[in-house]
């Protein structure tokens, strides 16, 4: 059926939906998973730097695999690369099922399956994100962006709440959970159409090697994308606090496995109130000093979260952390989706999803060994006051992004 699908060169006007619920499914899924995983280990360890593993395990195979991934979406198609990367995921949520019923303590294993993880999300990250160009006309591109953008944290809202209230049932619950919305996610995204995402001819013309230097080359030569997508890096790298969410939930705040996903899912909520907005009305001047207005307010509120030590402004301040973000996401994945040609999406997205899952999976190893080496609310206000910091740097090194005007005066 997949391969089927290659041969469709029209747009439908059930992919984009079709899309959009299959990003939903996933998105739910691994944010309730990633909640049942953030409590378990923190429960048995009682360790901040467990949490910080927790994302180092998933960030090695994501460094090392997501690069050739990009080309695989680029030589194949991003939708067969998508719908197998998911039925993987499916795998890993059954296998945590697994150990969560079994009676031993042991954290090497969920480690194991994390690394397994980690390496499936090295595939369907680019993948997913290559899609939206070949199931939409370039007209309604940035809307489709927004609108993904919509959903996708519609879905960090209900799936760390969904993974707090199932953990109230037992983790294997949540797990069976989430290895259903996989697999529902991966039989959507087989059936996607569309029109063809790599001309045959391009297909084996150069060596994968070649290949893979091509999109970092491509990125590397342009200022404006690559100064987007290092902005994202090293400000969410420095910023991330939700890594140490359990801490603050247990240690802190005081609010249990339930406050944990409320907390969880109070970025999500801002972020999809801004994508809303933004799918309505997308930035239309300006947008490179919008760009980094966003990251400086998400410094801000990263800060505010920091010495917060109660819960309602806890949620307030990571509300406004989730809007600021969204407003860059958005305005920087418009960015490079205008600046690069339909030949090269699956390796400039892997590119861009590489950054991603540097700022946030090693952000998370980042925020662990901070806050066992300095305290929990120090490590977090030390990163709020290095995200303003980025932002006053890649001003000055990036003058082209934050002079862009339109989004589409963008070429590639």
């Amino acid at each position: 059926m997949v391969a089927g699908n290659e041969q469709s060169t029209q747009y439908r006007e059930r992919d984009l939906p079709l899309y959009l619920g299959v990003r939903f499914l996933a998105e739910t899924a691994a944010l309730a998973q990633s909640v049942a995983i953030g409590w378990r280990v923190y429960s048995v360890s009682n360790e901040p730097l467990a949490l910080g593993i927790v994302g180092i395990v998933q960030f090695v195979p994501m460094l090392l695999l997501t690069l050739p991934a990009g080309e695989l979406c680029d030589r194949l198609s991003p939708r067969r690369v998508l719908a197998a990367a998911l039925a993987l995921q499916a795998l890993c949520a059954f296998c945590f099922m697994t150990l969560a019923i079994t009676p031993s303590p042991a954290l090497w294993p969920f480690y194991l399956v994390l690394l397994v993880f980690g390496a499936t999300r090295a595939f369907a990250d680019p993948a997913g994100q290559a899609l939206p160009p070949f199931l939409v006309p370039a007209e309604r591109l940035p809307r489709a962006i927004a609108w993904g953008s919509s959903m996708w944290q519609i879905a960090v809202i209900a799936g760390p709440a969904l993974g707090g209230l199932g953990y109230v049932f037992g983790p294997a619950a949540t797990y069976g959970f989430c290895g259903a919305g996989f697999l529902a996610a991966m039989l959507g995204a087989a059936v996607l159409g569309g029109r063809r995402s790599v001309p045959a001819e391009s297909a084996k013309l150069k060596d994968r090697i070649t290949r893979v230097v091509e999109g970092i080359a491509f990125v590397w030569s342009r200022p404006i994308v690559l100064g987007a997508i290092s902005l994202d890096l090293f400000a969410m790298l420095l910023g991330g606090a939700t890594a140490l969410l359990p801490v603050y939930a247990r240690d802190i705040l005081h609010v249990g496995p339930i406050g944990l996903g409320l907390l969880r899912s109070a970025p999500a909520v801002g972020a999809c109130f801004a994508a809303l907005i933004q799918a309505r009305h997308p930035p239309d001047r300006h947008v490179g000093l919008k760009l980094f207005a966003s990251v400086a307010i998400f410094g801000v509120a990263v800060l505010a979260f920091a010495f917060s030590a109660s819960f309602v402004p806890s949620l307030t301040a990571l509300f406004v952390l989730g809007a600021s973000d969204m407003v860059s996401v958005n305005i920087r994945s418009t960015l490079v989706q205008f600046a690069t040609p339909d030949v090269m999406r699956g390796r400039v997205s892997a590119v861009n999803m590489l950054f991603i899952g540097a700022s946030s999976e090693l952000g998370a190893f980042e925020s662990g060994v901070s806050a066992a080496l300095l305290g929990t609310i120090p490590a977090v206000a030390v990163g709020g006051a290095g995200a303003l910091a980025v932002v006053a740097i890649w001003m000055w090194a990036f003058p082209a992004l934050r002079r862009t005007d339109r989004l589409q005066s963008v070429k590639p």
